[in-house]
């Protein structure tokens, strides 16, 4: 992603064949590079149907033609986009004609966006958010995506960044101006109170972050619970679809299987566990030890144990996320020992369960802005310490420094400063065209 002076070329639009494929051009030459294919442009921004021909004269398609002038355009830079039916024969002319033109390249992985970043216009943060937006598969997922791809979490880190600004002005004025009249005194009456403020928005925000992970990554709902009290059947029955093998035999599932389901727009993961209890079989110890590995690791755990059990070798789960779930309802009625009661063959219960899912999915985001990834954390929690060690502080330069480094950590995240070793990364994760 050096050859920033490269025209670059690629297909913007998803798997062929397609109804349309489009093919993105950025750079100097993308008109002049459109043109040897298309002949005229038609207007700027206006939709033209032109032929599309080869070196030779001969057709290759007919599509519309739409040419973004620079500096008005997705990378910042003079874009064209060629709307052709999507055909793998179509595209695959069409990038040779282009590749034989100097200076025109296929494009990178997320290059596009990494010219967008370089000429300002998408910062970090946008730009990350506009990949979540491309691979959003649920409601929430593409809530969340928007807030940080339309730019509503930038502006509130450039608004805490900005308080940052303005307290250390006043710290400097008085450092540097301590003598003259008009230099206000008492700095920590206008700063400090307000950095206190500030201190707490970042660390409520920080906390908040577990909901973008539940968000991004899914909901982890762990079915757990002694051999043959159901946990395959439920299973099956949240999936409406045979994922997991049901028999009488105790020790069946040996491994975790898991099945992910959309709720309300909610991503939630559900895991069937090994059936726990004290074996010595080594392949079944091994899937109870990864079950408790799973049941340490997950948001939600149903504790199922079959309804009137004799069996006296059900080991508690003590957690506080833990659900108990009476199973097995069509054969033994109800009981009040447990949270809930269900019947995975009759689907009785089910509803119920679902209810109590999305009650606790619910109350893990309301919408607010939320840190969505792990390089957000670690930056806000660098911005948190240096405010903490500038509240707690006693010489004034030094305090001084510590809220400069807050901005610097904020301005890390949406790369206002300088970021060079983490773009690569970022932009790795776009597909070719965008």
């Amino acid at each position: 992603m050096t050859r920033l002076d490269d025209t670059i070329f690629a297909l913007s639009t998803g798997t062929l064949p397609a109804g349309v494929a489009v093919v993105r051009l950025s750079g100097s030459q993308a008109f002049e590079a459109a043109k040897a294919l298309a002949g005229n442009l038609p207007p700027a921004r206006k939709a033209g149907l032109r032929t599309i021909r080869g070196r030779n004269g001969l057709v290759i398609d007919e599509g519309l033609i739409v040419s973004f002038p620079g500096p008005n355009s997705f990378t910042g830079e003079d874009c064209v986009e060629l709307h052709l039916h999507g055909s793998r024969a179509v595209i695959s002319a069409v990038y040779a004609e282009l590749a034989a033109i100097s200076g025109l390249r296929l494009a990178e992985a997320g290059e596009f966006s990494r010219r967008a970043f370089e000429n300002g216009k998408l910062d970090l943060v946008e730009a990350e958010g506009l990949a979540d937006l491309i691979a959003a598969e649920t409601e929430m997922q593409r809530r969340l995506a928007i807030e940080q791809s339309f730019g509503g979490q930038s502006a509130l880190y450039m608004e805490w960044a900005e308080r940052l600004t303005r307290a250390r002005a006043l710290i400097e004025a008085e450092l540097d101006f301590a003598d003259e009249e008009d230099v206000p005194g008492a700095v920590s009456d206008r700063v400090w109170t307000d950095m206190a403020d500030l201190l707490l928005d970042v660390q409520e925000h920080i906390a908040a972050g577990k909901a973008a992970e539940i968000i991004r990554d899914g909901y982890k709902v762990v079915i757990a619970g002694p051999p043959n009290s159901g946990k395959s059947s439920l299973l099956n029955a949240l999936a409406k679809r045979d994922v997991a093998i049901v028999t009488e035999i105790a020790g069946t599932t040996r491994d975790i299987l898991h099945v992910d389901i959309d709720m309300d727009g909610y991503l939630v993961r559900f895991f069937d566990t090994a059936g726990l209890r004290e074996s010595v079989d080594r392949v079944e110890q091994e899937g109870i030890r990864r079950a408790r590995i799973a049941i340490e690791q997950a948001d939600m755990i149903l504790q199922l144990e079959e309804i009137d059990s004799e069996s006296k070798h059900t080991i508690d789960i003590v957690s506080p996320n833990a659900l108990r779930i009476g199973t097995k309802l069509d054969k033994h009625g109800p009981s009040a020992s447990y949270d809930l009661c269900i019947s995975s063959q009759t689907g009785e219960g089910l509803e119920q369960l679902r209810a109590r899912i999305l009650t606790e999915l619910q109350n893990t985001w309301s919408g607010s802005l939320v840190p969505n990834r792990l390089r957000h954390i670690q930056y806000l929690k660098e911005a948190s310490n240096s405010l903490s060690e500038a509240l707690n502080g006693t010489e004034l330069d030094l305090r001084a420094e510590n809220l400069r480094a807050a901005a610097s950590a904020l301005g890390r995240i949406t790369g206002r400063v300088d970021v060079e070793q983490l773009l690569d990364v970022i932009f790795s994760q776009f597909c070719i065209g965008k």
